[in-house]
């Protein structure tokens, strides 16, 4: 049903489209309506239904094809948290391709909160390591991770080569490691976390910070990783402690 809108309300035509993507009225792949139909719909003029589907496009819910059209991005990732969160796995079981991108690395001496969090004194040097990662291409976390450079001596080197971090512990002698606590924070993203992520600073993000174990429980590295509330989705995956819980025998 068409309606009026006031002028230059394109904020309202990119939230009423955005909300038939978000609830699935408009299914990933789909084609939106033509422009000449969307402006019959909100009653608003060309200009207006473009400002809207570039904010939209911003944001990574559609894509805009020329001479094709436009269509709802199928980018919505469901990233599991488990024991043994891997990035790379987690994309590359749901098909997507992980990549990653160095912005900045440096030794800083660790704050109060990284130092409690990694057991450190205050003061002694880690490592600062900034990076994005990407799924097929679109930026989807923007991450400042720290390790004990005491413990790591050369790790910044050795991340900037591309290894994972899966690979590169096990050079320093650590096969395995484990996830010993992750702290959910939903908030609105600071200038630089919003350019980073390709969205705008007025969409909010879900900010995730883990410490990591080795399997004797020292902690090996502390990180916040910035992630699109609208393009990613958590899961906690129990898998583990279910089988744990079976092998044991234990009654549910």
């Amino acid at each position: 049903m068409e309606r009026k809108l006031l002028h230059g309300q394109w904020q309202q035509v990119e939230s009423d489209i955005a909300e038939d993507i978000l609830t699935g009225r408009l299914s990933p792949k789909a084609q939106l309506p033509t422009e000449a139909d969307l402006m019959e719909r909100f009653g608003v003029g060309r200009h207006t239904i473009r400002r809207a589907i570039s904010r939209l496009e911003s944001r990574g819910l559609v894509l805009v094809e020329q001479g094709r059209g436009t269509f709802v991005r199928d980018s919505r990732l469901d990233y599991r948290l488990s024991e043994r969160t891997r990035f790379s796995q987690n994309l590359l079981d749901q098909g997507r391709e992980p990549l990653g991108q160095a912005i900045h690395e440096e030794v800083v001496p660790a704050s109060e909160l990284i130092a409690e969090a990694l057991r450190l004194p205050h003061g002694e040097p880690v490592y600062h390591i900034v990076r994005r990662g990407f799924a097929d291409e679109e930026p989807i976390n923007y991450s400042h991770a720290y390790f004990p450079v005491r413990r790591f001596p050369g790790f910044d080197e050795a991340r900037r080569s591309g290894r994972s971090v899966t690979l590169i512990l096990a050079e320093y002698g650590i096969p395995d490691y484990i996830r010993l606590r992750t702290d959910i924070i939903v908030r609105l993203p600071t200038n630089e976390e919003a350019k980073q992520l390709c969205q705008s600073a007025s969409q909010p993000v879900v900010a995730l910070r883990k410490v990591d174990v080795d399997l004797k429980g020292t902690p090996i590295s502390y990180s916040e990783s910035i992630w699109p509330g609208e393009r990613v989705q958590f899961s906690i995956d129990n898998t583990s402690q279910l089988l744990d819980v079976l092998a044991r025998g234990d009654v549910i």
